[in-house]
């Protein structure tokens, strides 16, 4: 009988103890990767590679030479480099394109002995809420296969969600490893912005893009942060801090601690009233347990969002300008000088939402506009890093809603787009303010739908908001 696992430590146990193999582990993965193909969760599976690195793992584990992440079978989103390996931030345009070089992060982790299992869908370019607009069709959600998994990062969650692997790397710019996480009913965290190296990552918008890890437990969250985490020279936004030892150092939170919520995800009538529920039950459990929990305003949240899309939009206007025709993946064969070249291939090869957000992005970087959008957002998004600064000075951690609602049904985005936009009302300020976020699962709402909720903490304070995750999953 097939078992799954939880943690990377069951697996070691089960390997020490000789009950399982590293192959045997990746050939189960891979027969549930194969049975749940119609979650269309993977672009790609690297299945008689993963079974080369198991057999070779399992002669180097009897022989104790092995790195930390051994037996940590992974899928990898979409638009992470993979030397050798094909990547296509899943979008036409980069079709047939292989990689040359690997994502910093994906050499740390195969230096410490992880397994890559494949490549997960994603939304195309990371730019959605539901893994809708992949050029590879969307990712359903393992709980109700009508619902969407959540994005960008949905191949990932659902990877995980699935038993398809034990863990997942996705990438968060605006909530796109938060949001799916708390869809699909998994562990879903989002670095201090620096703490982990882009070098590798497929930009969408630069000042934003965060690759995070999606688990089924808080202790292989802080294993994976604690190996892709750290400074490097091929990205000069990277925090030259050490690296503590999240998994070594992981324990459960201990001391009382001051938690702020915003008052407005009780209040606002487009909360579900679930989730409202399930974060009222989570205050009351708090204060339960003699910690300080309080509800504070947030005067700018109707600005989170605007500010977000004028800005992201306006980076992955200058980012998307690279994949031309010219250079690398999708030629129109219908071109026949370079103008026509450039316009029919980023017409044919970009999905409508890339090609909606490349327009916004170049109208507000345009004459005439810059100072009334992009200018203006730049300022507010300031008053935002100010006043969340303003509420740590005072408070441990922020707690909110992951999502607004549960997970929404496949096709909703397509008949309003900016469903998928207000999805993001309470991952984007993290992602403004650069400071770390997880989503933890807080269980099911009265239709079997996974619910999350929201820590953020200081810059660089992943240690003790993997410490608080730690104790708050067994409140």
């Amino acid at each position: 009988m097939t078992k799954f696992y939880s943690s990377l430590s069951e697996i070691k146990s089960g390997l020490q103890s000789g009950k399982i193999t590293v192959v045997g582990l990746v050939k189960n993965y891979l027969s549930q990767i194969e049975q749940n193909a119609h979650l269309n969760a993977f672009n790609e599976v690297f299945g008689q590679e993963a079974l080369l690195r198991a057999r070779d793992l399992d002669i180097r584990l009897k022989q104790g030479k092995v790195g930390k992440l051994a037996g940590m079978v992974i899928g990898i989103k979409d638009n992470i480099c993979y030397k050798d390996h094909k990547v296509s931030a899943s979008s036409k345009i980069l079709s047939g394109f292989e990689s040359i070089y690997s994502a910093t992060i994906v050499e740390r982790l195969l230096a410490e002995d992880a397994i890559i299992i494949g490549r997960c869908n994603c939304d195309e370019f990371a730019m959605g809420a539901s893994n809708e607009s992949s050029y590879y069709g969307p990712v359903k959600n393992y709980a109700d296969q009508t619902k969407v998994a959540g994005g960008s990062s949905g191949g990932s969650a659902v990877a995980v969600q699935a038993n398809m692997c034990l863990a997942a790397i996705g990438t968060d710019t605006g909530g796109s490893v938060r949001q799916p996480a708390s869809f699909c009913g998994v562990v879903g965290l989002k670095p201090t912005y620096g703490r982990v190296s882009r070098h590798g990552l497929i930009a969408y918008a630069s000042s934003f893009d965060q690759a995070g890890p999606i688990t089924r437990s808080v202790e292989d969250a802080a294993l994976l942060l604690e190996v892709m985490a750290g400074a490097d020279e091929y990205d000069s936004t990277t925090a030259h801090k050490p690296v503590p030892s999240y998994s070594a150092d992981l324990q459960k939170s201990t001391g009382k601690k001051k938690i702020a919520y915003l008052q407005e995800s009780l209040s606002s009538p487009g909360v579900d009233e679930q989730v409202k529920s399930v974060l009222i039950q989570t205050i009351d459990k708090l204060r339960a347990e003699g910690h300080t929990v309080k509800p504070i305003a947030f005067e700018y949240l109707d600005y989170l969002v605007p500010a977000y899309y004028i800005l992201v939009t306006a980076e992955a206007s200058s980012n998307l300008a690279r994949f031309d025709g010219v250079h690398y993946g999708y030629r129109s064969k219908s071109a026949n000088d370079l103008a026509s070249t450039y316009k029919r291939s980023r017409s044919e090869g970009f999905g409508k939402e890339v090609k909606r957000r490349i327009m916004l992005g170049t109208f507000v970087l345009s004459a005439g506009y810059y100072d009334a959008y992009y200018a203006k957002a730049q300022k507010v998004r300031r008053l935002i890093q100010e006043k969340t600064k303003a509420i740590f000075a005072e408070y441990d951690f922020i707690l909110m809603p992951t999502a607004p609602e549960p997970a929404f049904n496949i096709g909703k985005e397509e008949v309003d787009p900016v469903v998928s936009y207000l999805a993001d009302i309470f991952t984007v300020q993290a992602s403004l303010t650069g400071v770390p976020a997880i989503s933890l699962p807080v269980g099911n709402n009265n239709k079997g739908l996974p619910l999350g909720l929201q820590l953020l903490a200081k810059h660089f304070d992943e240690q003790e908001l993997l410490n608080f995750s730690k104790y708050f999953l067994e409140l």
